[in-house]
């Protein structure tokens, strides 16, 4: 599986991708983009499995890559990681086809819980 992770911060897409080794998730590879325009183009030249997005990115938000996303026809399972968490934005993420918000910090029973119905270990 091709696991596609966007955050504009280098270090916390480091973390998450950890965090999927330790939620049991290791063997798939990991592709990386710093905003939803870079994702975009990044999901566009490789076919994706899942999506692992943060919400607030400069250049393209993560609720915008989202909704872009799903305009095209691409349905692959998506999923938010951001610091924020209100049920207003849950709320949101779901309307436009998101699996779901976990919320950081995260743990990796966090991403077990959510992702094991979309990821094989």
């Amino acid at each position: 599986m091709k696991i596609v992770v966007v955050d504009d911060s280098r270090a916390m897409r480091m973390i998450v991708a950890r965090t999927l080794r330790q939620a049991g998730f290791g063997g798939h590879e990991v592709l990386e983009a710093e905003n939803g325009r870079e994702a975009l183009e990044l999901v566009t030249r490789h076919a994706a499995d899942l999506i692992l997005c943060d919400w607030n990115m400069p250049g393209m938000t993560g609720i915008e890559f989202l909704q872009t996303l799903r305009a095209r026809g691409n349905d692959t399972p998506f999923c938010f990681v951001t610091s924020e968490g209100s049920q207003e934005m849950r709320e949101q993420a779901a309307a436009a086809g998101a699996l779901g918000l976990i919320a950081k910090p995260f743990t990796a029973d966090s991403f077990s819980d959510l992702l094991s119905p979309v990821v094989t270990p």
